[in-house]
């Protein structure tokens, strides 16, 4: 749970907001005003941002970060987050936000959404929780679809537009590399590309919760699928060269999380990951082995 990963200090909170990834995703349906039906099953992990929360006297809401080219205004959804709290609750005050983001921007890691999450539960934390739990997913649902999903993380499908989760049997522990080549996605294009795209691969839902349940790493691995891989990795053919140096690597599996572009491996033994990490930085700026987190 995000709340058990915050301290309070007097005025502040320090939060650590994880990435995600995606063992599943499948788009089903578009509605008619314009959001996806989704259904997939996400895995928290143990890169993080640091999010810390000041909350003020006078009404201002102020954003930093660590990153020079991500916005410090309104269009931050770290502002976004705390300007919804205040309106919202009728708390009197503001904040002062400082971001250090070490996961990547624009990645499919859900690091923005994190964020948001992060802001939303230390404001409400440091004001008393005047918003209750189910407020609190209402109010991260109408700022992102993956900010439910990050209040609380674990193994969890998602559903709806990514406000209806199920929490699922935890993963088995095991090492994830994350590569993230130099391009930028935008999930809005990948959304309007997949209503064309042929879908000729579709997760097998029944059978990763099966492996889930069976803590079979192995299974889990082979059932990795991701239905917008089809069209991003079209777009940029480097996701598919990641992918395949990450089997010949020895992942048990590797798939692209979210929208993309960051391609993950699953591996069961730390010598056999680092040795992939070590070779992908050769190549890649973005290059992260952690480990599952629930």
């Amino acid at each position: 749970m995000l709340a058990e990963d915050i301290i309070i200090t007097g005025k502040r909170a320090i939060a650590r907001s994880y990435a995600k990834i995606n063992l599943t995703l499948d788009v089903l349906a578009r509605r008619p005003n314009g959001y996806h039906d989704i259904q997939m099953i996400m895995q928290t992990v143990s890169l993080f941002d640091l999010v810390i929360v000041d909350k003020t006297a006078d009404d201002n809401i102020t954003i930093s970060t660590n990153l020079r080219y991500l916005p410090n205004n309104q269009k931050n959804i770290a502002y976004k987050a705390a300007d919804a709290f205040f309106k919202q609750t009728g708390v009197s005050g503001g904040a002062k936000i400082m971001i250090h983001k070490n996961i990547p921007v624009a990645a499919g890691l859900a690091g923005g959404s994190g964020n948001c999450a992060a802001v939303l539960e230390a404001l409400n934390m440091l004001s008393g929780c005047p918003m209750s739990h189910d407020e609190l997913l209402e109010t991260g649902s109408a700022l992102g679809a993956d900010v439910p999903y990050c209040f609380s993380g674990g193994t969890q499908m998602a559903e709806g537009i990514g406000e209806i989760l199920t929490p699922l049997p935890s993963i088995p522990e095991s090492y994830i590399l994350l590569v993230k080549p130099p391009v930028n996605v935008s999930t809005a294009a990948i959304y309007e590309e997949i209503d064309n795209a042929p879908l000729t691969m579709r997760p097998h839902t029944d059978a990763m919760i099966n492996a889930l349940s069976q803590k079979n790493i192995f299974t889990v691995a082979q059932n990795l699928c991701n239905v917008m891989e089809i069209v991003t990795a079209k777009m940029y053919p480097i996701i598919g060269g990641i992918k395949e140096k990450m089997i010949m690597n020895g992942a048990l599996g590797a798939v692209m999380s979210g929208s993309g572009p960051t391609v993950f491996g699953i591996f069961d033994d730390y010598k056999t990951s680092k040795r992939s990490a070590d070779s992908f930085s050769l190549q890649f700026r973005d290059v992260f082995l952690v480990k599952t987190k629930n």
